[in-house]
């Protein structure tokens, strides 16, 4: 067991060293700075620096500022778009809908239509920006457009990019019984994804995301349990390793701590505590708020790390 092992955190500056520059260009209010990090980026990794500027609180005042200077702008209008869709999930909150009052529902929608706005003219000016469709299929849902609406988006921005791993977890999260869809269509998304992408793309995560939500959707203690002592749920898990973190081709590119984040933690759920130790080693402390959440972040990061080095070398 490697010792001593560190807290951990789920802050993205931790993996990814151009989120500080980001936020230190944010903080100063530096458009030029901004621009210049996000430029020549894949979309993988302009996705991943468009959330978390639009996840920056403090930059309120200065995306609204930049985007009023030039509303044709493409970053300026996929910022702000960001932007205004985390403040709405913010106000809403990560509960279920029953414990969501009434104003925050109000304050929710009204800055998800506020977004909608913006990123219309976003994807009708630059139909291949990828973080601002990734952010209207996370509008769809929150304002319950319905899932052929999510769909139609999904499919308009997997005409440009086929195998785009933000849009596709988003997709799979309005397929959920918890935002109207089944377990059938579910998992026949996230297969399909898998079977789509290239071996060793990250895209095979999203049967362990389904299994994930399958398994929370659980209406009791003993059928918690049976899930995942199921082993073809097992099988399946490391069988979609196999086409990702596990497979010779992969290599971790911008959104990877998320990857092995939720695979070290369904390794964990099902008992294959060595494949979850081989995925703690790469992540060190670095986690992100999807999966640990549902485990009580901080915690539940520890306790299943902590088992799985102590038990990986009997598994």
């Amino acid at each position: 067991m490697p010792a001593p092992l560190p807290a951990p955190t789920f802050d993205a500056g931790a993996a990814y060293p151009e989120v500080e520059d980001l936020r230190e260009a944010l903080d100063a209010a530096d458009w030029p700075a901004v621009r210049s990090l996000l430029a020549d980026r894949d979309h993988d990794g302009r996705t991943l620096l468009v959330r978390e500027a639009g996840d920056h609180v403090d930059a309120d005042a200065f995306l609204r500022r930049v985007y009023d200077e030039d509303p044709t702008d493409q970053l300026a209008g996929a910022l702000l778009g960001t932007h205004l869709v985390c403040a709405g999930w913010r106000i809403r909150s990560g509960a279920r809908a029953q414990y969501v009052s009434r104003s925050q529902f109000g304050g929710f929608h009204e800055h998800l239509r506020r977004a909608e706005q913006v990123l219309i003219d976003v994807t009708a000016r630059y139909p291949d920006d990828a973080a601002a469709w990734t952010e209207r299929i996370n509008v769809a849902r929150g304002l319950q457009l319905g899932q052929n609406e999510a769909r139609r988006r999904y499919d308009r921005l997997a005409h440009h990019h086929p195998h785009h791993l933000p849009a596709q977890a988003s997709l799979l999260q309005q397929l959920c019984p918890k935002w109207s869809g089944d377990w059938d269509r579910a998992f026949a998304f996230a297969r399909e994804c898998a079977e789509a992408a290239p071996d060793g793309a990250p895209n095979a995560v999203l049967i362990a995301g389904a299994h994930l939500e399958r398994w929370l959707d659980a209406d009791s203690d003993q059928e918690w349990a049976d899930y995942l002592r199921s082993t073809p749920v097992a099988d399946d898990v490391l069988r979609a390793a196999q086409r990702s973190v596990l497979h010779p081709d992969y290599v971790d590119r911008p959104g990877w701590v998320g990857v092995r984040s939720l695979f070290a933690l369904m390794f964990s759920l099902t008992g294959q505590w060595s494949a979850a130790a081989s995925q703690f080693t790469v992540l060190g402390n670095r986690g992100t708020t999807y999966p640990w959440a549902y485990v009580d972040y901080a915690e539940g990061f520890t306790k299943y790390r902590s088992a799985a080095y102590a038990k990986g070398d009997k598994s």
